[in-house]
């Protein structure tokens, strides 16, 4: 899911415990497979963001440093302004959009 178009909510929000377990039946898992997903979503926000200002990475002195800066500094209030990534994977879950499965319940209903 792309992290830019997420209807997350940029504060942080009181979840209903017994709704978000309601899929796996034990919200430590639930916990841990919206905190995985948020690791996924973190890594792909600081990847797209390291790309970004790597454009402007300069090894010599120019003049045109100060216009670069306020154009880092755009990119970084961008940024900053992005609902948090543990926000935009609670809300993927409660969206149904996470994969997820645990192979030692699979691997006990196949006995």
């Amino acid at each position: 899911m792309d992290y830019r178009k997420t209807n997350a909510s940029a504060n942080t929000v009181t979840r209903d415990m017994m709704e978000l377990c309601a899929d796996t039946g034990n919200i430590y898992e639930t916990v841990a497979i919206i905190g995985k997903r948020s690791n996924q979503i973190s890594v792909e926000i600081k990847s797209d963001l390291s790309k970004k200002l790597q454009e402007f990475a300069s090894y010599n002195d120019n003049l045109e440093e100060v216009f670069e800066n306020r154009e880092q500094i755009e990119i970084s209030r961008y940024y900053e302004k992005l609902p948090k990534a543990t926000l935009i994977a609670a809300q993927e879950y409660l969206e149904g959009k996470v994969y997820f499965r645990n192979p030692a319940k699979e691997k006990d209903k196949l006995q």
